[in-house]
């Protein structure tokens, strides 16, 4: 899931209401608006993104079995909002909480990983499952139309803290029915993806983005996905049988692995604009081919990666490296340490708070988390750049804002 996706709504505020067709903004401004905290990563304005790249950063890191800086994980419960939710960024805790259900789905996924955080996570999950829609899924707004991206990210968070998620229901919808509203059948033009969300005449329309993010959030999965073993009937698309929508997302999978195949990368293509590598979803689709069980044909997308991602990476930050490390560390043949040449954990470590037990140079401190990793594999479990969000999905969320606007003014 691309990184921007967390902002995407803050962008289509300022698009809806000041001009008539959508803009992506420029990339934001290397002076903050507000004081980078003590314990955030990266060091770019966090208005828009803090939480949600904060939490990819935890996240990664205990992927690769290093344990965050305690002073990154209590920013990160401390930036929870008194009805247990999270926003993208509160500079101090009594400014306002605009929450959303992505922000509050990945620190939810990235503090129940940490432990220690079990009040701050039972909260959390207890806002995002007041907040259900009656279709069973969730919008990035509470009381949003349900779209993919937001549904699978609450998911895996429920999942992760701990609730049985085929259980939990609204008007007898559960999540999946959700999630499996917005797959594309098979048999079909693009059939096993996803799509964001309907379009105004009710029709799907497929997305990569949402389809990577579906493939993990119909297997319960977090953000980092996991090394599946290989199964080569999931590179065909089949109808889901059962309560369970774990063949929709294989069905997904492959249709990312078809996608794929011919330049081992994703597109974005924004209006106005020529059409350029996708590095953030193309990542994304690597954790879910890998998680799908389609390891081998991951192995393509994530060597462009290796070969192309270090630039995009090295100005988005904490997020992009963090994503980059769950595609490595998911698929096989992927090393988190050698990638394309880089240590993509010393790299993530180097832009926040020095993990624990990580000296000051972050190639030894590296070396011991690989180390650890090693050993222990009960532990595997950015907004800068990322404005160069997928065309297809920015639109989605600007046109499902546009909705919320509209709604509420008819309400009034």
């Amino acid at each position: 899931m691309n990184v921007v996706r967390r902002s995407a709504a803050a962008l289509a505020a300022t698009a809806v209401i000041g001009t008539a067709t959508p803009a992506v903004a420029a990339t934001p401004s290397p002076s903050p608006s507000v004081a980078i905290p003590d314990g955030l990563y990266g060091t770019t304005d966090p208005t828009y993104d803090g939480v949600w790249r904060q939490s990819l950063a935890l996240l990664a890191q205990r992927t690769v079995g290093v344990e965050p800086a305690r002073s990154a994980t209590d920013w990160l419960a401390g930036q929870q909002c008194a009805n247990g939710a999270f926003a993208a960024f509160r500079d101090g805790k009594d400014a306002p909480c605009k929450a959303d259900t992505n922000s509050t789905g990945a620190a939810v996924q990235a503090l129940a990983e940490i432990g220690d955080y079990d009040a701050q996570v039972g909260k959390a999950v207890r806002w995002l499952k007041s907040v259900q829609n009656k279709d069973g899924g969730w919008g990035y707004f509470a009381g949003g139309a349900s779209d993919a991206n937001s549904t699978s990210v609450v998911i895996g968070a429920l999942a992760q803290g701990g609730v049985t998620v085929p259980n939990l229901r609204k008007d007898g919808k559960s999540p999946y029915d959700a999630l499996l509203k917005l797959a594309l059948p098979c048999g079909g033009k693009d059939g096993g993806a996803f799509a964001y969300q309907p379009d105004k005449k009710g029709e799907l329309t497929a997305n990569a983005d949402a389809t990577a993010a579906a493939a993990l959030g119909a297997q319960g999965e977090t953000l980092a996905g996991s090394a599946q073993d290989e199964d080569d009937s999931a590179a065909t698309c089949q109808k889901p049988e059962g309560p369970l929508p774990v063949q929709a997302g294989t069905n997904g999978a492959a249709w990312l692995a078809k996608t794929l195949a011919k330049d081992g990368h994703l597109t974005t293509a924004l209006p106005g604009a020529e059409p350029q590598p996708d590095y953030g979803n193309t990542a994304d689709a690597v954790v879910a081919l890998s998680t799908s069980g389609l390891g081998d044909q991951a192995a393509k997308p994530l060597h462009w990666l290796e070969s192309n991602a270090g630039a995009w990476a090295a100005k988005a930050g904490p997020a992009a490296y963090a994503q980059l490390i769950f595609a490595a560390a998911a698929t096989p043949g992927g090393d988190v340490h050698d990638f394309g040449g880089e240590d993509l954990v010393a790299k993530l470590n180097a832009t926040g708070p020095k993990p624990e037990g990580v000296d000051d140079n972050p190639t030894a401190g590296a070396s011991d988390a690989k180390a650890s990793s090693d050993t222990d594999d009960s532990d595997k479990g950015g907004l800068s750049a990322a404005w160069t969000v997928g065309g297809g999905l920015l639109i989605g969320a600007l046109i499902g804002f546009a909705l919320i606007l509209r709604g509420r003014r008819r309400q009034q």
